[in-house]
C-alpha cells in the first residue's frame, strides 16, 4: 500500500501487536496502536516495534469510558482496526454492553470524523452467529439468535450497529474462530478458554465435557489471522463480511479433539500414573443439573472447573457449518492444516510445557 496511517486498537493485545510487527513489515504505513491505560500516561512502545522509529505512535484510553480515542488525532488516518474488546466468555452483561458494544460505538463516531479514511475493520468472532446450527455465510447476521453468553451477545449487537447505523463507513465484518496455536508447530503464545478447559482435562478436574461428538470447532491459528488482518489493510479485496474460519470439512470435532488431547495426554508419564479416565459426553440438560446442583457436593476445584466451562457449554450443542469463500478469496494461498495434526501439536506444547508456567500469559481479559 502507498504510505497511510492505520489506528489498530487492542494493540497491547496478541493479535493487535501482531498485525502491527506485519504493517510496519510489509508496507509503508505508519501505525498508531491505541492500548488500554490512562490517557495521559501512555506505555511506552513495545520493544518488537521500538525500531521503526516515527512510523509507529501510541495512543491510550479506557474504551468503557467517554472520550476513550480523545488522544487521537483523525484527520491523518487512513484505515481503522478494531480489535479491542472483553474476550473471555463469563464477562457481565453491563462490562460487555460498556466495552464491545460502547467501545465499537465511539471507534465508529471516530471513523466519522476521518476525512482520509478507506476502511474500517470490525475485529467480529464466528460466534457472533449466536446458538445458530447450519450454515453460516459470510453475510450479515440479520436476526437476533438466541447466546451462550454475553461476549457472543455484544458481538453481535456490534456488528449490528455498524451495518444499521453506520452503513455509510467503508467498513469489513472479520469474524475470527478461536485461536488455538500461533502457528501449525503448535506454540501457544496465549492461551483461552479452550487451553484452560483442556488443563482441566489433563488434571482430572472435568470428567463430564457437554456437548455432541460431532459438532465441528473452529480452531484457526494466529498467523492465519494476521494474515487475514493484513490482507484487509494493505490488499485491495475488501469483503464486508469474511470469516477468518476454516470450515467445518477443514476443523476437528469435539469428539475429535478429546480422542487427540487424550492420545497425547497418556503419552505423559505423570497422566499416565494417575490412571485417569477419558471423559463423558453429556447432553445439555445433564450438564446443566450439574452445574446448579455442585454447590451441595462439590469441592472448589470441581466447582470453579465447572464455571469456567459453563459460560460456552452450549456452544457445544450447536453444530454449525461455517463458510469461508472471501477468507479463500483474501488470503494468498490459502491453506488449512490438518485439524487432528493442529490439535495435536498444539496439546504437546501444553503438556510439555505444563500450560506455559514459564511465563505464557493469559487471554482471560481485555485484549487492549
Amino acid at each position: 500500500m502507498t504510505a497511510g496511517k492505520i489506528l489498530i486498537t487492542g494493540a497491547g493485545g496478541y493479535l493487535g501487536q501482531r498485525l502491527a510487527e506485519r504493517v510496519l513489515a510489509t508496507s509503508d504505513a505508519s501505525v498508531v496502536l491505541w492500548v488500554h491505560g490512562r490517557p495521559d500516561a501512555p506505555p511506552p512502545v513495545p520493544p518488537a516495534l521500538a525500531g521503526h522509529g516515527d512510523r509507529v505512535a501510541i495512543a491510550a484510553g479506557e474504551l468503557g469510558e467517554p472520550g476513550a480515542f480523545a488522544a487521537v488525532d483523525p484527520g491523518a488516518l487512513t484505515h481503522i482496526v478494531h480489535a479491542a474488546a472483553v474476550t473471555r466468555f463469563n464477562v457481565e452483561a453491563d462490562l460487555a454492553d460498556r466495552v464491545n458494544l460502547g467501545g465499537a460505538r465511539q471507534v465508529f463516531d471516530l471513523a466519522t470524523r476521518c476525512p482520509r479514511l478507506e476502511h474500517l475493520v470490525q475485529v467480529s468472532t464466528v460466534y457472533a452467529a449466536g446458538l445458530r446450527d447450519g450454515e453460516i455465510a459470510e453475510a450479515p447476521l440479520e436476526r437476533a439468535p438466541r447466546f451462550a453468553n454475553h461476549y457472543e451477545r455484544s458481538k453481535w449487537e456490534a456488528e449490528r450497529l455498524l451495518l444499521d447505523e453506520y452503513d455509510h463507513l467503508p467498513a469489513t465484518i472479520a469474524r475470527v474462530a478461536t485461536v488455538i496455536a500461533d502457528d501449525l508447530g503448535g506454540p501457544v503464545t496465549q492461551k483461552n478458554a479452550v487451553h484452560n478447559t483442556l488443563r482441566l482435562l489433563f488434571h482430572g478436574l472435568l470428567s463430564l465435557v457437554p456437548g455432541e461428538a460431532a459438532t465441528p470447532v473452529y480452531f484457526v491459528t494466529g498467523r492465519l489471522v494476521v494474515d487475514a488482518l493484513a490482507a484487509l489493510v494493505l490488499g485491495e479485496v475488501r469483503p464486508p463480511v469474511v470469516h477468518v474460519s476454516h470450515d467445518a470439512g477443514e476443523s476437528a470435532t469435539l469428539g475429535e479433539l478429546v480422542d487427540v488431547a487424550f492420545e497425547v495426554f497418556e503419552a505423559d508419564p505423570g497422566f499416565r500414573a494417575r490412571r485417569l479416565l477419558r471423559p463423558l459426553l453429556v447432553d445439555a440438560e445433564s450438564f446443566e443439573l450439574l452445574v446448579s446442583g455442585i454447590d451441595g457436593f462439590g469441592g472448589d476445584a470441581v466447582r470453579q472447573a465447572l464455571a469456567s466451562v459453563a459460560p460456552f457449554a452450549r456452544q457445544l450443542f450447536s453444530p454449525k457449518q461455517v463458510r469461508n469463500e472471501r477468507l479463500r478469496a483474501l488470503v494468498a494461498d490459502y491453506a488449512a492444516p490438518p485439524p487432528a495434526e493442529l490439535v495435536r501439536r498444539t496439546v504437546e506444547t501444553l503438556v510439555q510445557t505444563r500450560w506455559g508456567r514459564a511465563g505464557a500469559r493469559t487471554a482471560e481479559r481485555m485484549d487492549a
